[in-house]
């Protein structure tokens, strides 16, 4: 009884601190892939609207969504996009960011337990850049 006593403390640290850790790398690949999504959106035609991608990248719809997003929080205003150079440029490339997407603890939210914001900015922005094939 005292070893568990001493030991589940630490166990329960350790569990929940696994889940928060699986909890960010699903948040981070949930926006990567939706990075993917919408530069391969943008990539393929010329008559593709910005709006259109950045909605299927938030919602995984063409069409603006009812609140209903692949990850909490996450919004259009999160996406940034570069569309490919004008020109006679020999390769063209379209870019697709993640930008001010905070990730939010659950259990482990270090800012509310100590009282120091700094402890709950984990910013999450991943990129992708595809060649624009029209």
């Amino acid at each position: 009884m005292i070893e568990l006593a001493i030991a589940l403390p630490f166990m329960l640290l350790m569990f929940a601190g696994t889940a928060e850790i699986g909890r960010l790398y699903y948040q981070y690949t949930s926006l990567a892939k939706a990075t993917r999504i919408g530069a391969r959106y943008l990539s393929t035609s010329n008559d593709v609207s910005i709006t259109e991608a950045k909605n299927l990248m938030v919602c995984g719809s063409l069409n603006a969504c009812g609140g209903a997003t692949i990850v909490s929080g996450f919004g259009t205003g999160n996406i940034a996009v570069t569309p490919p150079a004008t020109g006679m440029v020999p390769v063209k490339y379209v870019t697709v960011t993640v930008t001010g997407f905070n990730y939010q603890p659950l259990v482990f939210d270090l800012a509310a337990m100590t009282g120091n914001s700094g402890f709950s900015n984990i910013s999450l922005s991943p990129s992708t850049r595809m060649r624009y094939m029209p």
